[in-house]
């Protein structure tokens, strides 16, 4: 559709919606949150077929001249704790799916790192995890249960603990986003040679599927909402280095607060991994076959929310966004 023809067919509303933000006309929340989707929606659309264009400045004003009246005014629904998670979220998370490969990548190049190096070097390992873990490790091997710290403390209390540090890290792989996106990846970095490091000596020791196994029933949670909270990082320094047709604060605003959307989205994962390793992976006497089902339906949930699900949720409001024009303006060319 040509530039000006979405415009002609659409600037009624635009003009309307700018009349009740501007001279503050009695409109009903939900009437308006309503139009204000609508709006977005065509700033979506201008966004990907005329970048650059007046009509794209024009709606990102309007958009962010709407956002605070709104949502100021908005009544919320009860369901809408429930309706974030359902339909609010993947949606909103489809379009960050670029900086979810980014720090999956990383990650895993920098494991691969972490295992070579230790692999390279017998030291490498006593500097990354400490000469403490080693130590109490080689010992439980030597007394055979290499997995016994996962049964030291009592259930409840590692469930916590391990939660809270999970969250924390979390917190960090965020808000270290504003060194320019740069701290992010440092603590992706950092996270990911230690795993590396830590699995390769298991392999060293000639016990990589025990550790796997068992590591794994928690870490497949764990691992993935560290590298999702990293894309919320992401989201956050990128913000301030690449802010497009905003202004620089304007775009670190809309990145903070999809960072933080995108971190909050990770809890009640980290709740799960938190209960896993502290009711579940203490466990190590469980068959194979109770360990990898519980591996594999985790990263089938992970994949399902974060990948799959987003994506089937934005293909279905592409095509119902498509089917609100025009079909006879569709038809039309450049």
């Amino acid at each position: 559709m040509r530039e000006a023809a979405f415009a002609k067919q659409n600037k009624d509303k635009w003009l309307k919606f700018e009349s009740v933000l501007k001279n503050n006309v009695s409109m009903n929340p939900d009437e308006l949150s309503a139009l204000y989707i609508e709006v977005t929606d065509h700033l979506s659309y201008a966004q990907t077929f005329y970048p650059n264009s007046n009509t794209l400045r024009y709606l990102n004003s309007l958009s962010t001249l709407a956002h605070q009246k709104i949502y100021k005014t908005k009544r919320e629904s009860r369901s809408r704790f429930i309706t974030f998670y359902t339909k609010e979220f993947p949606l909103f998370f489809s379009k960050y799916h670029k900086q979810l490969a980014i720090t999956f990548i990383t990650f895993l190049l920098f494991s691969i790192i972490g295992a070579y190096s230790a692999a390279t070097d017998q030291n490498f390992v006593r500097l990354i995890l400490g000469d403490g873990y080693v130590n109490m490790t080689l010992t439980n091997i030597e007394n055979g249960d290499p997995m016994a710290v996962y049964k030291e403390m009592g259930e409840m209390n590692m469930f916590l603990g391990i939660t809270i540090n999970n969250i924390r890290v979390a917190l960090m792989a965020f808000s270290f986003g504003m060194l320019l996106s740069l701290g992010t990846l440092f603590i992706i970095m950092r996270n990911a040679i230690m795993l590396g490091s830590f699995q390769y000596f298991f392999y060293d020791h000639g016990l990589l599927w025990e550790s796997a196994r068992t590591i794994w029933i928690h870490g497949t949670i764990e691992i993935s909402v560290i590298i999702i909270a990293g894309c919320a990082g992401l989201v956050l320094g990128n913000s301030i280095l690449f802010p497009g047709t905003y202004t620089r604060l304007q775009s670190f605003v809309r990145g903070a607060k999809d960072g933080l959307k995108i971190l909050l989205s990770t809890i009640p994962f980290f709740i799960i991994a938190g209960f896993l390793e502290g009711f579940v992976t203490r466990h190590t006497e469980m068959p194979d076959w109770l360990a990898i089902f519980i591996i594999g339906g985790s990263l089938s949930l992970i994949l399902f929310y974060y990948v799959i699900y987003p994506i089937k949720l934005k293909r279905k409001h592409e095509t119902s966004m498509i089917k609100s024009l025009s079909p006879n303006e569709m038809g039309k060319s450049e």
